[in-house]
This record gives C-alpha cells, sequence and structure tokens, in this order.
C-alpha cells in the first residue's frame, strides 16, 4: 500500500473515530483501513491509537502525526490542482476579503477584468472591517496590523497620505493651508478606533510636531460616505492616494501643498495581500494579485516589487495604511 493512501486511512479514522465509519467514507473494507493504519504504526515504530473493545483514541504521538498527515495531504491536492490548473483555464471558487473602502477604489474593476478573463471560476468578495483571515478565504488585503499567526502578509499597495479639495472648494475658500490657517478650514474627517480624535503628527522645519485636530466641518467612520462629500466640494481632507488617483487624474480633485502635511497613518504604510500558508502556491490567487499590480500600476501608484509566494515568511511586518 502506498504511503498516501495510508495517510488518507489514518486521518481518516482520526476524525470518523474507528476503522468502519472511515471505510465507510472512503469506500474501503475495514480490514483495509487497518492495514494501512498498522503500515504507518510499523514504519514509525510507535502506536498511533490506542485500541479498546469500546473506543479508541489517538496517542500522543498520534496526535504529533495527525498534523503533520493533514499537512502533507493538503499540499498534495494543492499540487494536484495546480498540475490540472496547468493544463486548462481557470475554474473553481475564489473567496477574498478587503476592508471596504478597497472595493470602490480598485477592488471593483480588478475583480471584473478577472471575471471577464476567466470565466469558469466563482468570485466571492466580502467587504467588511471583520476578521478577514478566518481561515475560509483565499486570500485577504488589509490593512492595520499584520502579526497574525501563521498569515502570510505580501506588501502591495503603498499608502502615502494627500491632502486633496476638489475645484469648486479651492475657488470658495482658497488651497492656502498653513499652520496658523488650518483651523478655518472645513475639514472632513475620517473615524476610526486605531486614529486619534484629538491631535495629528505634522513635520514643521525639520521637526515632527504634534497639532491639534481641527473641529471637522464632517466626520464620519465610512470612508465613502466622505469621499462622495469631498469631491462634492463640502471640504478638504488628508486621503490614501490609492482612493483619489482616478479624481485627481479627471482632475475632480486637486492636490493641494500645503505647509501642513501629516505623517503616515497610525495604521501602517502598506496595504498587504494575506493568505494562508497552503494557499500560496495556488494559481488562481496568483493571477488574482497580478491583476491587481497591473491595474494599480495604471494608476500610477508605488506598487511593492512583485514576490514569489513561495518565498514569503509569515507575516510580523508593519502593516498597511489607508484612510487617516
Amino acid at each position: 500500500m502506498d504511503k498516501m493512501t495510508a495517510l488518507t486511512m489514518f486521518v481518516a479514522t482520526a476524525e470518523y473515530g474507528g476503522f468502519s465509519r472511515a471505510a465507510e467514507h472512503l469506500g474501503k473494507t475495514p480490514s483495509a483501513v487497518t492495514k494501512g493504519v498498522t503500515q504507518l504504526e510499523v514504519e514509525l515504530g510507535a502506536r498511533l491509537f490506542e485500541r479498546t473493545t469500546r473506543r479508541m483514541a489517538l496517542t500522543e504521538a498520534g496526535h504529533v502525526y495527525l498534523e503533520g498527515a493533514r499537512q502533507a495531504l493538503m499540499q498534495l491536492q494543492v499540487a494536484s490542482e495546480e498540475v490540472e490548473q496547468l493544463q486548462r483555464e481557470l475554474r473553481g471558487n475564489l473567496r477574498i476579503a478587503a476592508s471596504p473602502a478597497f472595493g470602490p477604489a480598485f477592488l471593483s474593476r480588478v475583480c471584473c477584468r478577472f471575471m471577464r478573463e476567466h470565466p469558469q471560476v466563482r468570485v466571492e468578495i466580502e467587504l467588511s472591517e471583520s476578521d478577514l483571515m478566518d481561515g475560509t478565504y483565499d486570500l485577504a488585503l488589509a490593512d492595520g496590523t499584520t502579526d497574525l499567526p501563521g498569515v502570510i502578509a505580501q506588501p502591495l499597495l503603498e499608502n502615502r497620505l494627500v491632502l486633496c479639495a476638489s475645484p469648486a472648494y479651492i475657488e470658495r475658500r482658497g488651497a492656502e493651508v498653513t499652520h496658523e490657517n488650518y483651523t478655518e478650514h472645513d475639514w472632513l474627517i475620517f473615524r476610526h478606533p486605531l486614529i486619534n480624535r484629538h491631535f495629528w503628527w505634522v513635520a514643521r522645519d525639520g521637526e515632527r510636531i504634534r497639532v491639534k485636530q481641527p473641529v471637522p466641518r464632517l466626520a464620519s467612520g465610512n470612508y465613502d460616505f466622505l469621499l462622495a462629500c469631498l469631491v462634492d466640494g463640502q471640504g478638504l481632507q488628508f486621503a490614501p492616494n490609492w482612493s483619489v488617483a482616478p479624481y485627481l487624474a479627471r482632475g475632480e480633485l486637486v492636490e493641494i501643498k500645503a505647509e501642513l502635511m501629516r505623517e503616515e497613518s497610525a495604521l501602517g504604510p502598506w496595504i498587504h495581500v494575506l493568505y494562508l500558508p497552503h494557499r500560496r502556491s495556488t494559481r488562481k490567487v496568483r493571477v488574482f494579485i497580478q491583476y491587481l499590480r497591473e491595474y494599480l500600476l495604471t494608476l500610477g501608484l508605488n506598487v511593492a516589487p512583485a514576490s514569489s509566494p513561495g518565498g514569503l515568511s509569515d507575516a510580523h511586518t508593519e502593516s498597511a495604511a489607508h484612510h487617516e
């Protein structure tokens, strides 16, 4: 009996609690499953199960071996899918989680292109601030901390803050923003639990100083709502460059070169692509990430150098920032 068949029988026996139920699930005879597990025990020189007339339970060695066996079978499945996909077009399911602001900014356009060019892939997008890596997603796009155990974080997109306003606002209120007059402007301010509501860090004459946050004309925890009001001319705002790049290109917004410029967000300077180690070599994940990179480059944004998923390390890096 080959090793992978024996491993499959062992994992099924552990999951279903006995040889008979494992055999039924695998379409094998109980004696065949027993033989497969016994073969592994002989090779290891250790018992994997404690067997009694009433029950069977994993031994300490069995618990250790079970995790390795599951990983081996999962890697084999992924490799098999990859070989199959090399011979044909992409197919199957692709589940993606992302922070809500990424959807209208760039993710929807990338997703539409991907679906047009790969019609056999069913895509599910979850736009939420909840846990993006609960184990059910193929990949996630996130800012904030990325020191999640066992999660790989690949830097994707720089998150530089720019000060923006519409031409209508500039005509009405002017584009001069200084340390002396900034509180007189109409500010649109994004609310987030990690962003201080009372002060900003800014650079002045080569010095890092703290200034009082102005009283906002409009504050909201919904970034797209603020962006619509920004384009409408209701105020000025420090915004991540990826969110306003198309509006700047069309002239709907203007970047203000002000004396008062904020430091990078407390959330960090990069947006990351996140995924679990066993999904790092999945072809549809690699293709989707490449589509992301290509589209973001067309916007003139600073995209991180491409990395081979197989060469990435676990995430313990500083994370991306969007918003403020």
